[in-house]
């Protein structure tokens, strides 16, 4: 196994950093290293805003609730942009110009070109001794989560990725074994699924009982299920096609 496997099989979220801030070469090098990442047609539709203001952080921090939002090394915020391609001068916005842009299709290509980035950074992160968390909560409230950064038409803000010095190490959580993820020509019916499903649930029970902190009783199911059962963060729809996107 070489150094970059070892790297990416140790993950683990970190959501307890120093206060020690990333320097400009830190920065510099996990940037670049997301800008790496492959891109649809090379469109790169996407954006990373860098957060190091405090007061901004606290405004993000009262948006998500958790408190490596505001207390780490430095946040990264991951956006689909088609905004520069909207703006490009010397283009003639014809109609067929607009539908194609403002399309489920394009929505799809900015997400993915963001969290191909974001994942890129996040192994450069960790191969330099640094930790990681990702950020989802920040839609909570996705039009606060918008205008604290002063998004333009055609750019959503997907997630952010917290990153700093780790205060602790928490345990390797533990994912759903490889037959369950893993389908080779076709789909596998949920029936030949469920024996890996249901092995995964007696796995995640001992690993909540065991590690050192928030030990809790519960199986993958029924933590899914809880998840599933109460609809959240319905207004991310309606604001992604405010935003001139996944119109048609």
């Amino acid at each position: 196994m070489n150094q970059i496997i070892e790297t990416i099989m140790n993950h683990r979220s970190i959501r307890n950093f120093s206060d020690k801030p990333l320097s400009n070469s830190q920065i510099k090098i996990i940037v670049e290293s997301a800008q790496r990442a492959s891109s649809s047609s090379n469109v790169m539709a996407y954006s990373i805003i860098g957060v190091s203001d405090q007061e901004v952080k606290d405004k993000l921090h009262t948006i998500s609730g958790h408190a490596h939002v505001k207390t780490n090394g430095h946040l990264l915020i991951f956006c689909a942009d088609l905004h520069r391609i909207d703006q490009l001068k010397g283009i003639e916005h014809t109609e067929a110009f607009q539908t194609n842009l403002e399309s489920t299709e394009q929505f799809i290509v900015g997400t993915i070109d963001a969290a191909l980035a974001a994942q890129n950074a996040a192994i450069a992160a960790e191969s330099l001794g640094l930790g990681i968390c990702y950020l989802g909560s920040l839609r909570n409230d996705i039009q606060a989560f918008n205008d604290v950064l002063k998004l333009p038409s055609h750019v959503v803000p997907l997630f952010g990725l917290a990153i700093g010095f780790p205060k602790e190490i928490p345990d390797i959580k533990p994912r759903l074994p490889l037959p369950a993820i893993y389908h080779e020509n076709e789909y596998i019916p949920f029936e030949k699924q469920k024996h890996f499903i249901q092995e995964y649930d007696q796995t995640m029970k001992d690993y909540y009982e065991s590690r050192n902190s928030n030990n809790k009783q519960e199986t993958w199911t029924e933590q899914i299920n809880k998840k599933y059962e109460k609809p959240t963060r319905m207004d991310v729809g309606p604001f992604v096609k405010g935003k001139n996107f996944n119109k048609h």
